[in-house]
C-alpha cells in the first residue's frame, strides 16, 4: 500500500452549514424592511396613492371592479361560503360598533375616549 501523505492541520471537516440562498420573496421583504425603516408608513402611503392613480389613469375605475370580482371569485373558490359568512359577520360587528361609538360621540358632544380596536 502506498505512503499517504499526512493531513494537514486546516484539513478539518467542513461543519458549516453552506450559506442560504435568499429567495425573491425573501430579498424582497427585506428591502421592503429596510424602506420602511428609512421613510417610514407615510413614504408607503404616498407611492401607493400614486400607483393607483397612474391605474385609474391608464385602465379606468371600471378595472378596480372587475379585479375587485375575479378575487372574489377566487376567495370564494379557495374558502368557500362559511369563511365569506365568517368574515361578513366581523366586517358588519365593526360597522356595528363604529356606529355606536359614533352615536355616543354625538350624546357626549364630542369625541369618545376609546381608542379604535381598544
Amino acid at each position: 500500500m502506498a505512503d499517504q501523505e499526512a493531513p494537514h492541520s486546516d484539513d478539518t471537516p467542513n461543519t458549516k452549514t453552506p450559506p442560504h440562498r435568499q429567495t425573491r420573496q425573501e430579498a424582497g421583504s427585506k428591502g421592503g424592511r429596510k424602506v420602511s425603516a428609512r421613510y417610514g408608513p407615510e413614504f408607503f402611503r404616498a407611492i401607493g396613492k400614486k400607483g393607483g392613480r397612474a391605474t385609474k389613469e391608464r385602465h379606468g375605475t371600471k378595472f378596480f371592479g372587475d379585479i375587485g370580482k375575479k378575487g372574489g371569485r377566487t376567495t370564494s373558490e379557495r374558502h368557500g361560503k362559511p369563511f365569506f359568512e365568517e368574515i361578513g359577520k366581523k366586517g358588519g360587528q365593526r360597522v356595528k360598533e363604529l356606529i355606536e361609538r359614533a352615536k355616543a360621540e354625538e350624546d357626549a358632544g364630542g369625541p369618545s375616549e376609546q381608542e379604535p380596536g381598544g
